[in-house]
């Protein structure tokens, strides 16, 4: 019987494992299968442009994976029981409760965990009905239809400063010029940045007209206001929360143990400390890096973690040692519209160092990672190798570890 390797989630993160496994382990011994709710690689990175309208590409999956071996299952990941190695799933066209040809359980041997996260609205009233987020395609895309209907005027209210608000506030600024475009800081505007590149950032929103509101809490969301704990009130017609992002429950209803903020523990090898049929990349992930600290979520991270869970797979599958390979977060990059953009190398502590790279030259830096990253995520399996590893008749499970 063939070793079922199960991956929940096709973004960066998901698909780069999916596809590397394929490169590296015998078809003979292994069956692949990923599961993803869209039918399209989502770049999660450029959803803020597709937001403000710009074209972004997105390959379907079942052509991405086609000619590799891996089985894609379009559906969505409603249960995960590592205690009997079971997903539960229910068709991306059929009712969250029932599964038109009767499959709604997969088996696996080893699961990938990497379903990402979702916008975090803090318990804050009125952002889950009235605001917009752009952490998914669909919710990217309503945005989009709602500045779409709101023509040459209308006004814009992005929450939070960090580097998705900040991206987004600059974007739908230089995309659609007749908005009023207000960003609103809880701190000072770019505090995580340089001084220099502060100031490259200040001149970017006035450059393009985003107001900046900073030193503010939002209290609540309604359909038309943003109101403020300092008691002013800022009208808004369409809100974009970009206030941080959390990983959904999934993974701690089964049991897996988790994070404050539903993040599964790992080990170094980005194996599950309760789990050692589980593993975990990407944001779904609480992984500690190289400099002994958490790493954040972001897609560098996602690569990072995804190359280390392959090696940890293939070695503990196969027989083979397993290397510790880079977990590391050197840089931030942050668009500020097309043709503008900041480079911010950060030290070991996460903090900024004192230098960055900002204007055109640091646009086009991000521009090539984001091509890269499409690029890689969408040919898995390039450079396919001659001979690929077979199973070992025993699997390695860690000392001290009972498998799930």
């Amino acid at each position: 019987m063939k070793h079922r390797i199960v991956v929940l989630g096709a973004g960066y993160g998901g698909s780069f494992v999916a596809g590397n496994l394929a490169r590296r382990l015998s078809p003979l011994d292994t069956e692949i299968t990923v599961v993803n709710a869209e039918p399209d690689f989502v770049q999660r990175l450029r959803l803020h442009q597709l937001a403000a309208g710009r074209k972004v590409e997105a390959p379907r999956l079942a052509d991405v994976f086609a000619s590799t071996g891996i089985r894609l299952r379009l559906a969505r990941v409603t249960a995960v029981d590592p205690e009997h190695q079971v997903v539960t799933v229910a068709d991306a066209d059929a009712d969250a409760d029932a599964d038109a040809d009767g499959g709604a359980e997969l088996g696996y041997d080893t699961l990938v965990y990497a379903l990402g996260s979702h916008g975090d609205d803090h318990g804050v009233p009125g952002v889950a009905e009235h605001a917009f987020d752009i952490a998914a395609r669909p919710s990217a895309l309503r945005l989009r239809e709602r500045l779409d209907g709101l023509g040459e005027r209308g006004r814009v209210v992005v929450v939070g400063d960090g580097l998705t608000g900040i991206e987004t506030a600059t974007e739908l600024a230089e995309s659609r010029p007749g908005l009023a475009v207000t960003l609103i800081a809880r701190g000072e505007l770019g505090a995580r940045l340089s001084a220099g590149a502060r100031g490259h950032l200040r001149r970017a929103c006035d450059r393009l007209g985003v107001t900046v509101r900073e030193h503010t809490e939002v209290e609540a969301v309604e359909a038309a206001r943003v109101l403020c704990a300092d008691g002013s009130v800022l009208a808004s017609d369409a809100t974009v929360w970009t206030a941080g992002f959390v990983v959904g429950p999934i993974a701690a209803a089964g049991g897996l143990e988790v994070t404050g903020n539903g993040r599964i523990v790992v080990d170094r090898t980005m194996r599950s400390v309760s789990h050692p049929n589980v593993y975990a990349v990407g944001d779904s992930a609480h992984g500690i890096g190289d400099n002994n600290l958490p790493l954040p979520m972001s897609c560098a991270s996602a690569g990072y973690t995804g190359l280390q869970a392959v090696e940890a797979i293939v070695g503990s599958l196969t027989g083979r040692e397993i290397p510790n390979t880079k977990l590391v977060y050197t840089f931030n990059h942050i668009s500020l519209g097309r043709r503008d953009g900041i480079l911010q190398p950060v030290d070991d502590e996460g903090h900024a160092k004192p230098k960055h790279m900002g204007g055109r030259n640091a646009a086009r830096i991000k521009a090539a990672i984001l091509h890269g990253s499409l690029w890689a995520n969408s040919h898995p399996t390039f450079c396919l190798p001659k001979r690929k590893h077979r199973l070992a008749a025993t699997p390695e499970v860690p000392a001290g570890q009972a498998s799930a």
